[in-house]
């Protein structure tokens, strides 16, 4: 079966420029790379990988792309003499750089491992959690505070170079100081970090007594930490490069500290919003009159009219939260809690006796609610 072109196979134009050429292989490599092809599309999807790998393998090359854009397949044929390299000679470095790239994208790199210089492997340190509890009253206005957090230092025995006083660490044998080794899987190569040296492609014979051979002795630090007004349960306040540190110079993660705050005795949360509940006397219900009720940042009054009932709610506008994102802070609902008296004396039974005579003369204007509810009942059982 004869070749497709070359540049059909990447979807270009001849004109296409290096980076074109490039962008457009990754783009199909990560398309039909057989550890994304499962199944009954398995084999149709290698045929096509292999198609553009081989058409980015010449076109990557200069002198593979000019002998193919005079001669077409001829030109970069072995069997022809008039190309050199084919699949897997001379442009294979292309290939290996662009498919590195592709490698990256199709497994991600855990813990953002890089190679520089051809040296070994640098990975970027794990990030951190810290769990902070606050009180609503610091979640409101801010608060500026210290945690201490595990940190590693320098081991000040051998300065950092895990060995013994006295000796050297040495090139890993098995990667010969690369920190990774190859695979091969089928038709392409697998990049794996060295399982001799962990990726630092380097052993150390005689590890230091002091870090035990990690260059490093794990400490604490203290660390100011601004906690912003109007924080809520469960939001996260990131402090870059406090996590772990990375592997062969690579970036420290970062920590994360998640914030939880402690339940109130009198206010609940509702995103910028309070509820609160009013315990509020008999009569005071009935007679009517200003309470005194609380908030975040003092005390406030309102009126309850007379004849109150309970479970009715009060909005108090802006002794909410201002949240983080908000323009404006939250308001403050107060539910009402009409108290029952306890523990009377035989006056204040007496009184109430002759007030309960006193209502009951007065019929349902006196119990609107009372009167409802029976109807309903009533109807319930025709």
């Amino acid at each position: 079966m004869a070749k497709r072109d070359y540049y059909e196979v990447l979807g270009l134009a001849k004109s296409a420029s290096e980076d074109e050429i490039k962008k457009a292989y990754r783009k199909l490599a990560m398309k039909y790379h057989p550890d994304r092809n499962q199944g009954d599309k398995a084999k149709e999807a290698e045929e096509q990988f292999k198609e553009a790998k081989e058409a980015y393998e010449m076109l990557s090359d200069p002198k593979k792309k000019a002998a193919y854009d005079q001669y077409g397949h001829a030109g970069v044929d072995p069997n022809m003499g008039a190309g050199r390299g084919g699949p897997g000679g001379e442009g294979f470095g292309g290939f290996a750089e662009a498919f590195g790239d592709i490698f990256g994208d199709i497994f991600g790199q855990q813990g953002g491992g890089r190679r520089g210089g051809g040296g070994p492997q640098v990975y970027r340190g794990n990030d951190l959690s810290y769990a902070m509890e606050i009180t609503l009253e610091e979640a409101a206005h801010g608060k500026d505070t210290q945690i201490r957090i595990p940190a590693w230092e320098e081991c000040v025995t051998c300065h950092g170079s895990g060995a013994k006083p006295g000796t050297q660490p040495k090139t890993c044998p098995t990667c010969s100081g690369s920190g990774t080794v190859h695979m091969r899987q089928g038709f392409f190569s697998v990049q794996q970090t060295c399982p001799h040296c962990q990726g630092t492609g380097k052993i150390i014979p005689e590890p230091c007594v002091t870090c035990s051979g990690q260059g490093r002795v794990k400490k604490t630090k203290t660390l100011e930490v601004k906690i912003p007004a109007g924080i809520n349960e469960g939001m996260r306040i990131r402090s870059a490069g406090n996590g772990e540190p990375g592997t062969n110079g690579g970036p420290a993660g970062d920590l994360y500290i998640e914030i939880r705050i402690k339940p109130h005795d009198i206010f609940e949360r509702d995103g910028d919003d309070l509820h609160c509940n009013v315990p509020v006397p008999l009569t005071s219900a009935a007679l009517g009159g200003s309470i005194e009720v609380p908030t975040l940042g003092g005390k406030a009054e309102i009126e309850i009219p007379e004849g109150t009932q309970h479970g009715k709610t009060f909005r108090l506008r802006g002794k909410g939260i201002k949240g983080i994102r908000s323009s404006y802070p939250g308001d403050l609902y107060c539910h009402i809690a009409v108290e029952t008296p306890v523990k009377l004396t035989e006056h204040q039974r007496k009184l109430l006796k002759e007030l309960d005579e006193s209502l009951k003369k007065g019929g349902e204007k006196h119990s609107p609610n009372s009167k409802s509810w029976t109807d309903r009942v009533k109807n319930l059982f025709k």
